[in-house]
């Protein structure tokens, strides 16, 4: 259960001052005159007016500039979450900015109903990118996930043969992508799947970075795809054996199943490449892309495959009205363009090494582990500590991350952050670990 929300008191006394003041004109935050409803009272509306399915950390922010994010008495706080990897570009990144203004008040939405000018623009942009014949536009990453089942289905009776309605796809325990019926059906996750039932058919779960298991579940000749996150973001940050991505290639390749490499979280540039596979250079044979491809800007997501696979769904067989619409495009280019001209892969390869070098001289009876690649990351607690009181001193030292599976925090910033700027996050992350020794 969720606690009510007119119980999280922050621990901070200026929580209670008010909201900052904006400017009437272009709606930014004004110095530090603050006005209206405080802190609390805007939890409280959130706990009054909207549905209980989500329990955040207690800071109301209305503000955010490259790592940083500021709450409604102007405070200021490093983002160690990125809106779960959507903003790898940094917060209202200026270049994404600007494309959405310029496409804004120009043409938004089409529907698919007609052809625009900007989408067979983007469309060659982001299949030569990652080089693949086809993309099918959709807007959130749960959509694209969906996308991928359905293609992996109709490839399955259209090329494989699989009887009709006997096509099965192979999911891994702990896997996370969304809270659609299908999504929570692969789901091992109880809080996800308890209560929705009954379940989509045909979704088999093995456990995760088992190619043993693998080896067994491909040789079904009903088994059409395989879909994995290429490291487990919600699951905690939890990172294969080197060659488990190659051994699943191998697998597929030679059992004639789609490897779908979910990247929604794990993608553009986040752990250190363009796409997490490219560290053991294998290419999926569908690859799932969403949240940083707009740059936190817009829900923009996209399927990536060759048309022996993407050609096998005519048209009328799946859709979207917004997939694809011109404002999307245009922003999803210029994020797309700023992850390549800023070099924030080699950013976050760089810098997640040595985040995790320095995390690790932490002692070791407050932080028991550390683990990732690039820039996803994750820490795990001792167990006489909770990740949700530490996330909430963190956030007093001017700090914010998010929980995960009890004792894991994950720690995620933008992939603009600076070598300076990390040095100034260890030294807030060592003071709170620490304060918990006092």
């Amino acid at each position: 259960m969720f606690r009510t929300l007119s119980k999280l008191k922050p621990s901070y006394g200026s929580m209670t001052q008010g909201v900052v003041k904006r400017n009437k004109a272009s709606g930014q935050p004004m110095s530090n005159v603050v006005t209206g409803d405080t802190a609390e009272q805007i939890f409280q509306r959130e706990a009054k007016y909207g549905a209980h399915n989500y329990h955040p950390i207690p800071v109301a922010l209305c503000k955010g500039k490259g790592v940083y994010v500021w709450d409604v008495n102007n405070r200021k706080y490093y983002d160690f979450l990125s809106a779960y990897s959507a903003v790898n570009q940094g917060h209202c990144h200026p270049k994404i900015i600007e494309a959405l203004k310029d496409q804004v008040g120009i043409l938004t939405l089409t529907s698919r109903a007609f052809y625009s000018d900007i989408l067979g623009e983007y469309e060659e942009y982001i299949t030569k990118l990652f080089g693949y014949d086809k993309v099918l536009p959709m807007n959130t990453g749960v959509e694209s996930g969906e996308t991928a089942c359905k293609l992996a289905r109709k490839w399955g009776y259209l090329k494989k043969g699989i009887p009709k309605n006997e096509a099965k796809i192979v999911f891994v325990e702990g896997n996370f992508w969304g809270r659609t019926l299908s999504a929570i059906s692969s789901s091992t996750d109880p809080t996800s799947y308890e209560g929705f039932g009954p379940f989509m058919p045909g979704f088999e779960i093995i456990p995760y970075n088992d190619l043993n298991a693998l080896n067994v579940a491909v040789q079904d000749p009903n088994v059409c795809g395989f879909m994995v996150e290429p490291i487990q973001g919600e699951a905690g940050v939890m990172v294969p054996h080197q060659g488990y991505l190659r051994g699943v290639q191998d697998l597929c390749n030679r059992n004639n199943v789609l490897f779908i490499a979910d990247e929604v979280q794990t993608g553009l540039g986040r752990t250190g490449r363009r796409l997490c596979v490219d560290h053991e250079n294998v290419r999926p044979d569908i690859v799932i892309l969403g949240k940083a491809l707009s740059g936190g800007v817009f829900p923009v997501s996209a399927v990536l495959a060759d048309d022996e696979i993407m050609l096998c769904i005519k048209p009328g067989e799946h859709g979207s009205t917004y997939g694809g619409n011109p404002l999307a495009c245009r922003v999803a280019m210029a994020a797309l363009e700023v992850l390549e001209e800023e070099h924030l892969a080699e950013n976050s390869e760089k810098l997640g090494n040595f985040l995790r070098e320095e995390l690790k001289k932490i002692p070791s009876n407050l932080i028991k582990l550390v683990r990732g690649k690039g820039l996803l990351n994750a820490i795990v607690i001792t167990k006489e500590y909770s990740a949700w009181d530490v996330c909430l001193r963190l956030r007093d030292n001017g700090l914010l991350a998010k929980p995960t599976h009890g004792d894991i925090i994950r720690l995620a910033p933008p992939l603009t952050i600076t070598k300076p700027q990390i040095e100034e996050c260890l030294e807030i992350i060592t003071k709170t670990m620490t304060s918990f020794q006092q």
